[in-house]
C-alpha cells in the first residue's frame, strides 16, 4: 500500500486482528488470516515470537500477498527488519524492542505502533514518533498472564491526552468489547476472540458490528 494511504486506511479500519499460530486452535495462521480478511478486516498484525528469521520472513511474504489482495494493512510485531524486507505497512514495538525513535529514523514511511501500559509510556511513544499507541492490557489475557489489567476506565484517562491514533488490547471479547468502544476505542485489537473461535470469520464480523454500532 502506498505510504500516503496507510494512515488513512488505519483511521478507517475498525477491528484490529493479531494473528499468532499458537492461538489458532490447531489451524494455521494463514487459514485464520484468510477468514479474517473475508470478514472485511483491514488491519492485521503478524505476531510470531517463536519463529526464526527465515521462517518469519517467508510467512510475512505470504501475509503480505494476501493482505495486499484484500486491501488490508499488514503490521509486523517486533521485527522492523522483517517488516521492511516483506514490504509490510508497519511494525509494532514493545517496551523492550527497538526504540520508536530509532525505528522512525530507519523507516520514516512505515506505520510504527508502540505497546504502552500507562499515560507516561503513551506520551513518550507519541513524542518519539509513533504513528499509534496501543493501550493495555485492558482485561486479563493469556498472552500476558502476569500483567495487571488496566481496566477499560484507563482509556478515559489516557486517550484524551493523545494526539495520535490509539488501539487497545488485552482480553477483549464479544462479551466485553462494548466497554472499550464506550470509552472511545475505534480500533480494538483482539487475538483469540477471532483466532481461537470455532468460526473465525463470523466472530470477526460480530466484533466489527459491535464496533461500528458504537461509533
Amino acid at each position: 500500500m502506498q505510504p500516503g494511504k496507510r494512515l488513512a486506511t488505519f483511521q478507517e479500519a475498525d477491528l484490529y486482528v493479531v494473528l499468532t499460530t499458537a492461538f489458532c486452535a490447531g489451524r494455521t495462521a494463514l487459514d485464520i488470516l484468510d477468514q479474517t480478511l473475508a470478514a472485511g478486516v483491514k488491519l492485521v498484525q503478524m505476531r510470531e515470537k517463536e519463529l526464526g528469521g527465515r521462517a518469519l520472513f517467508e510467512l510475512a511474504q505470504e501475509f503480505r500477498q494476501r493482505t495486499l489482495a484484500a486491501g488490508a494493512l499488514l503490521i509486523i510485531d517486533d521485527r522492523l527488519d522483517i517488516a521492511l524486507a516483506a514490504a509490510a505497512d508497519g511494525v509494532h514495538l514493545g517496551q523492550e524492542d527497538l526504540p520508536v525513535g530509532a525505528a522512525r529514523a530507519i523507516a520514516p514511511e512505515l506505520i510504527i505502533g508502540a505497546s504502552t501500559h500507562s499515560l507516561e509510556e503513551a506520551l513518550a511513544a507519541e513524542a518519539a514518533g509513533a504513528s499509534y499507541v496501543n493501550i493495555g492490557p485492558i482485561f486479563a489475557t493469556q498472552t500476558k498472564p502476569t500483567a495487571t489489567p488496566l481496566g477499560p476506565e484507563a482509556l478515559g484517562r489516557i486517550a484524551p491526552r493523545l494526539r495520535i491514533p490509539w488501539t487497545t488490547m488485552g482480553g477483549i471479547t464479544a462479551a466485553n468489547i462494548g466497554q472499550v468502544v464506550a470509552q472511545g476505542a475505534r480500533h480494538p485489537a483482539v487475538m483469540s476472540a477471532v483466532t481461537a473461535a470455532a468460526a473465525p470469520q463470523a466472530a470477526a464480523l460480530e466484533l466489527r458490528r459491535i464496533i461500528q454500532a458504537g461509533r
